[in-house]
């Protein structure tokens, strides 16, 4: 079986220093705000190149906190707009109207499967007060035009960073572009404000100055995290060779290969998406040959049951995409006998 992707072989090759960082976790007796914590969030922003990293719960209570600090910093307020690619995973929209902020739903580019940026001003009003970039499966979007768009309308670039951690642009590393998860920032009263906001409002024991979250990173996940940041460039140098092999080699007139970047740092293939008209057939047929793939994702956010009031509405690029899109295995681990049976296979449908 080729694994889409192979958690345990991943984990497996940083056992040794895994385990150490976990003994001395439990041995400690501490495990929130401590050392490893601290530890963390100086090496991710010394990574990123941030002033500040902030770790909290997950990915999506990071996009929540900058949203609710920006609120009770009284750059936004309920009932304002933030721009958001409408083909993203639906948990960067939840941010938004969990802050009861309005999602403004913009189409993406067909080729990047990123929010197509000459789509943006069109949809800017009075009270639009931020864009909410996505870099999807692992591709920056960012750009000049994008800069340009939020200087002249006042706008804050908020970077939902999830699957594009070592991406660059202009050599600047992705999660420094904007305001990023885990938390990235480089605007010190933004970064005071989510300390707080995380740890129940609180910046002193006892003493609640906001109504916040309980959304702490604990000692265990942030000493695990720590030994892997060390290795997030290697493995994403893994990907793109991957993913270079499959954009040369796989050569199927029904299957539609995402395009490489001019780039290439702009790109670290957290997903290898392709697209064909045939998908369920293709997915049977991978999976008959023991190939494991995935679907990122099957159900736009407008066409969920969570937004009733969107159903109605029509983004046909991002339908297409949802409905033809496929996620092969691309993962460090992957060996090359197992990248050249899966491009067999994909030659052979």
């Amino acid at each position: 079986m080729i694994k889409f992707l192979d958690l345990q072989k991943i984990n497996l090759q940083h056992q040794t220093e895994i385990e150490a960082q976990l003994l001395e976790v439990f041995r400690s007796g501490w495990y929130l705000m401590g050392e490893k914590l601290k530890n963390f969030e100086s090496n991710l922003s010394s990574y990123i190149g941030s002033s500040h990293a902030i770790g909290v719960a997950n990915g999506l209570d990071a996009l929540r906190l900058i949203l609710k600090a920006y609120i009770e910093m009284g750059v936004m307020a309920a009932g304002d707009e933030i721009i958001v690619p409408s083909n993203t995973y639906i948990a960067s929209i939840l941010a938004i109207s969990d802050n009861g902020l309005v999602p403004i739903l913009v189409e993406p580019d067909i080729n990047s499967y990123n929010i197509d940026v000459s789509k943006i001003e069109e949809k800017i009003s009075s009270k639009t007060k931020g864009i909410l970039i996505v870099h999807l499966y692992g591709r920056i979007i960012f750009s000049d035009k994008l800069q340009q768009i939020a200087k002249e309308k006042n706008l804050k670039i908020i970077e939902d960073n999830a699957q594009a951690i070592g991406a660059e642009w202009n050599g600047k590393k992705s999660g420094n572009l904007g305001d990023a998860g885990a938390i990235t920032t480089n605007d010190d009263q933004l970064a005071a404000t989510i300390r707080a906001l995380a740890n129940y409002g609180s910046n002193q024991k006892y003493v609640n100055i906001y109504k916040g979250l309980n959304s702490r990173l604990d000692e265990i996940q942030a000493a695990i995290l720590d030994v892997k940041l060390k290795y997030i460039d290697s493995e994403n140098k893994r990907r793109t060779e991957i993913a270079k092999r499959y954009i040369s080699e796989i050569k199927n007139p029904k299957i539609i290969i995402p395009e490489m970047p001019e780039n290439e740092n702009e790109h670290v293939w957290h997903l290898f998406v392709i697209r064909t008209e045939e998908r369920s057939e293709l997915q049977n047929y991978l999976a008959e040959k023991n190939i494991q793939t995935l679907i990122h994702y099957p159900i736009p956010p407008h066409q969920q049951k969570a937004y009733k009031e969107w159903n109605d509405l029509s983004f046909p690029i991002s339908e297409k995409i949802h409905d033809k899109v496929l996620s092969l295995p691309i993962s460090p681990v992957l060996e090359d006998e197992e990248i050249q049976a899966v491009i067999e296979a994909l030659n052979n449908f």
